[in-house]
Formats: C-alpha cells, sequence, structure tokens
C-alpha cells in the first residue's frame, strides 16, 4: 500500500524540517498545506520533497479534511509540523505498509515539554489514530481539539514506538497556545449550545489537576509535570470563563 503523508502547517519553520525529515522512509506522497506563512515553512517543505499548496485556514478540522482530498494515496499518515516518528514507529509502519490488516492505526504519543520528555499525567500515553484509510475515516471533534473519526465497524490495531511531539519550547509559548485555543473552544463549545454554570468555573479546573497530578502520576515528572497540570487547570477555568462571559452577553 502505498503512503500520502498529509501536515498543515502555518510559520512553521522550526519544526517541519524535522517533522518531513522523519517519514522519508515510509512516504510515498508528502502534502503540505500551508496557511500562508510568513516565514520559510514552503520553502523547507518543498526542498524535502512535499508537494505544497497554500489554502486559506478555516479551522483545524476544516483544514485538515481539506488536506486529505488533496493526497493521491488512499492511506494516509497524518501528522502535525510538530510531530515526528521515531525509528521503532517508523519499522512498525513499514511492515504494515506491506500488508496492510487494517482500517487504521493507533500510536503512542510521546511529548517533549520544555526540553523534558513527559511520561505520565494526561499527557502519556497519548494515543492517536495518525494512519488510517482515507476512505474509512475522516477528521472530526470540536475545533481546536481535533480527531480522526472512523466509520463504525471499522478495525484498528496498535503499533508500537511512539510519534514525538516537541510541543513548547518555553512557558510563554504554553500560555499564548491556552489562550487562543479557550477562544477557539469556548466559541465552538456555546455555537453547539454547551452552557456552563459557576460550579463548573471552579470545580472543573480543580478536578483536571488531581487527575493529571496525582491520579495520573502527573507528580512523577518533576517541575515539568506540576507545569502541565497547573497550565491544564487554568486552561480549563478559562474555557468556563469565556463560556459564561458569552452567555451573559447573549442574555
Amino acid at each position: 500500500m502505498k503512503i500520502s503523508v498529509v501536515v498543515i502547517t502555518f510559520n512553521e519553520e522550526k519544526n517541519i524540517g524535522r517533522c518531513l525529515e522523519s517519514v522519508q522512509k515510509v512516504a510515498d506522497e508528502i502534502v503540505v498545506v500551508d496557511s500562508h506563512s510568513k516565514d520559510r515553512t514552503q520553502e523547507i517543505a518543498g526542498s524535502l520533497g512535499a508537494k505544497v499548496i497554500a489554502h486559506d485556514f478555516e479551522g483545524y478540522i476544516e483544514q485538515k479534511n481539506w488536506a486529505l482530498s488533496q493526497a493521491e494515496n488512499d492511506v494516509v499518515l497524518s501528522l502535525d509540523a510538530d510531530e515526528a516518528l521515531d525509528e521503532e514507529l517508523t519499522e512498525g509502519i513499514l511492515k504494515v505498509k506491506a500488508s496492510f490488516e487494517a482500517d487504521g492505526y493507533i500510536v503512542n504519543r510521546l511529548t517533549n515539554y520544555c526540553g523534558t520528555w513527559i511520561k505520565h499525567g494526561k499527557w502519556y500515553p497519548d494515543r492517536k489514530l495518525r494512519l488510517w484509510k482515507r476512505s474509512k475515516g475522516k477528521w472530526g471533534g470540536v475545533n481546536p481539539h481535533d480527531k480522526v473519526e472512523m466509520e463504525k465497524g471499522s478495525v484498528t490495531q496498535k503499533l508500537q514506538g511512539h510519534l514525538l511531539h516537541y510541543s513548547f519550547y518555553t512557558f510563554d509559548q504554553h500560555l499564548s497556545q491556552i489562550h487562543r485555543f479557550t477562544d477557539i473552544a469556548s466559541k465552538a463549545a456555546f455555537k453547539k449550545g454547551k452552557r456552563a454554570s459557576a460550579f463548573n468555573l471552579v470545580a472543573n479546573p480543580v478536578a483536571r489537576f488531581v487527575s493529571g497530578y496525582f491520579f495520573r502520576l502527573g507528580f512523577l515528572d518533576g517541575k515539568a509535570g506540576f507545569t502541565i497540570a497547573r497550565y491544564s487547570a487554568y486552561a480549563k477555568y478559562l474555557k468556563y470563563k469565556k463560556l459564561l462571559k458569552m452567555q451573559r452577553d447573549e442574555g
């Protein structure tokens, strides 16, 4: 089976080279759909053999599904620009290329956070379905938290190895994303008719912190584990705060 690797980008010159270099052994085609980057993203992607297409960004789910439509092959491997295959995962994908028995394959994503590999808490194992038959599934979920949704009855299997995720290089970068993503998430939730209360503003962030830091052993990742749990709780708080504001503005 031939595989099309599909990546969406915007100002990813720091990451895109590592991402595309990691898929050279498994890719029969590389498609990069770029939202008009202002840096060298398109140049770097083109130099590594990618078919680069500029396309206006309309949302993570919408952009990723449009990118899928540009692939030539039914089997697609969809990555974010800040992700890369490790050697074990590369070998696993090469094996299933010879005999694609399932409709989709799930991988564990291992995240590097400000220089620390995170092996506990809510971030690990971060199971993602990233290799699948395009005819059997597409991107769904609620922006900005997209996920691959397979047709009912589809068969999935697990691959060994890791999808390496180079998430944030600084704490400020993480906070910036939290503010941006909670804007998107709260508006999407409001549009779908979801409503919040003052109880959510307190209980949900506390539950998020306790679950990740204590129940999922996030404390074993040291300072990074504490920061992730704290920022995750803050993200929950911001989402509900923004949702409550929209409710009050509507009323």
